[in-house]
């Protein structure tokens, strides 16, 4: 006769090592980037995938003409740009690891 629970046994050692795995692509995460732009490229936003933004370059030229109102918008539509990328980046890392299925809670 079969043991019952020697599948679930295999079971949670796939679970274990999937959470492994999953840890191992979050504490890469800081390392990888993904840059969102508006503007024509007047302003760049860089974020990781843990979801920080890096950096920031805004064309001199911007500055100079003194519309606050205007480079506000271009900071705010870069930045969502660059977390959006980021986002779908994990996404991307993530898949590969769950092939495909959704998880909640993971990006």
């Amino acid at each position: 006769m079969k043991n019952p629970f020697g599948n679930m046994s295999n079971i949670l050692k796939q679970a274990q090592a999937m959470q492994e795995q999953m840890a191992k692509i979050q504490e890469q995460a800081a390392s990888k980037t993904a840059s969102g732009t508006a503007g024509g490229g007047i302003v760049t936003i860089t974020a990781n995938g843990a979801m920080q933004i890096v950096s920031v370059a805004i064309d001199p030229e911007v500055v100079k003409s003194g519309d606050v109102d205007m480079l506000q918008d271009l900071v705010v539509a870069a930045t969502n740009d660059a977390l959006r990328k980021a986002k779908e980046l994990m996404e991307g890392e993530m898949k590969a690891l769950t092939g495909g299925m959704k998880i909640p809670g993971l990006f």
